[in-house]
């Protein structure tokens, strides 16, 4: 899900360089003590980084593509006793390693770090701050810790949601209330519909003095009860790079799901499919819920979220995902768009977190667009925004231009996938 895989090796080569990676790191004078004479890539190096962190006690040195000031940053972390550096090691190892060895690393991080311990230090969790990102990688964790440590990550979490649902919990309900009020009015009423006192609100400018009288250019009526719910549905890629997303969507799911006049999903997804909407009167349960990190199969969660669209007129669609596919590709986009042509409003969210531009799949991303499909990055505080422009059946793509958001632009011609 993150950075493209490294150029194919001759067998020779590979042989040499699996033997590097195996047999560890160069000397304090830069020296290569393994013997192989192989040098390491980028890429390996990385790689290598983060298993000496673990296997060697050495302190590492994380690259990240977010650009900082023109340049890639390189910040040197050593473990001992610090849960931030440890924090940051796991984002370095969830990024690199496919979800069967980040799961081995991961307990092998608890055992040999004392990371359970470190959670139970009262004095070290003084000096933390929660935030999504620790919230994410308690997530992340929560298999591999012993039980005690489990309950007070899960209370670590706790105060993650409570902040921000205190933020962004109100600002969702009156903009999603609003819109669904404000779509529910008859602008072309039937006689026994027409609300006289908004008409005549409405139409004071075209009062006439001889007449003494009101001429209605615009009825206006009181809407009649629908027949069907308005329908969210929140579809979510657990891929680590999306970590701080999925904090975010849980949290959104669990108010969207609060509201009477919405039905409201979610699903996280992997390799395999997780509907978590039984869970969402309590976020913290829906969060913990979720297995971060792996691979991920979005043409099955889009199977599966086929059979939630019962009334795809009235029916959001909202997938969130940096849309790395490899061989799914096609298919995401088909069925992306036969939920668009079936009357859903479909957008996708390449993330929903306060980071900025994300890493996504430029390819998939202009399909998309090409399609009428509005593919965007967005921060929380614009979420509500966009659900209530969303279920009034405006332009998302006007909206988003309006605030500033920059959306994927169409493909006209048919392209390799890419990665920047």
């Amino acid at each position: 899900m993150t950075e493209s895989t490294p150029t194919p090796l001759t067998p020779d080569l590979e042989r040499l360089r699996r033997w590097r990676l195996l047999l560890g790191g160069d000397t304090a004078q830069g020296e290569r003590a393994d013997g192989t004479g192989h040098e390491l890539g980028d890429h390996d190096r990385r790689l290598d980084a983060a298993l000496a962190s673990l296997y060697d006690g050495v302190p590492f040195t994380v690259h990240t593509d977010k650009p900082q000031k023109g340049r890639k940053s390189h910040r040197n972390v050593g473990f001992g006793t610090s849960a931030p550096a440890v924090a940051a090691w796991l984002g370095e190892v969830r990024d690199l390693f496919p979800q069967s060895a980040v799961q081995v690393m991961q307990q092998d991080a608890v055992e040999k770090l004392n990371l359970g311990i470190m959670l139970l230090e009262p004095e070290l969790m003084e000096h933390l701050q929660p935030d999504v990102h620790l919230a994410a990688t308690l997530i992340s964790l929560k298999d591999a810790l012993p039980d005690q440590a489990k309950a007070l990550a899960r209370q670590v979490v706790a105060r993650v949601v409570d902040d921000l649902q205190a933020r962004l919990a109100e600002p969702l309900r009156s903009a999603v209330t609003g819109s669904l009020n404000r779509s529910q009015r008859q602008l072309r009423p039937r006689q026994n519909e027409v609300d006289w006192g908004r008409t005549l609100l409405k139409n004071l400018r075209t009062y006439d003095p001889e007449r003494r009288s009101v001429i209605p250019e615009r009825l206006v009526g009181y809407g009649r009860a629908r027949r069907q719910l308005k329908a969210v549905t929140l579809c979510v890629d657990q891929s680590g790079s999306m970590a701080s997303s999925i904090v975010y969507a849980g949290i959104f799911g669990a108010v969207l799901a609060s509201l009477p006049a919405l039905k409201t999903n979610v699903v996280v997804y992997d390799t395999a499919v997780v509907d978590l909407t039984d869970h969402l009167a309590d976020p913290v349960d829906v969060l913990f819920g979720v297995q971060l990190g792996g691979g991920n199969d979005t043409p099955l969660a889009l199977r599966y979220c086929r059979g939630l669209l019962t009334t795809p007129e009235e029916h959001t669609f909202v997938l969130i995902s940096d849309l790395y596919e490899g061989s799914g590709s096609a298919e995401m986009i088909r069925r992306l768009n036969d939920f668009r042509e079936m009357g859903a409003r479909v957008i996708v969210l390449l993330a929903l977190d306060d980071d900025g531009t994300p890493s996504y799949d430029h390819g998939n991303a202009a399909r998309l667009a090409a399609l009428g499909i509005p593919v965007f990055a967005c921060t929380p505080d614009f979420f509500p925004e966009l659900m209530a422009t969303a279920l009034q059946g405006a332009d998302i793509a006007a909206w988003a231009a309006s605030r500033g958001i920059v959306t994927a632009r169409a493909q006209v011609e048919p392209g390799p996938l890419t990665r920047p």
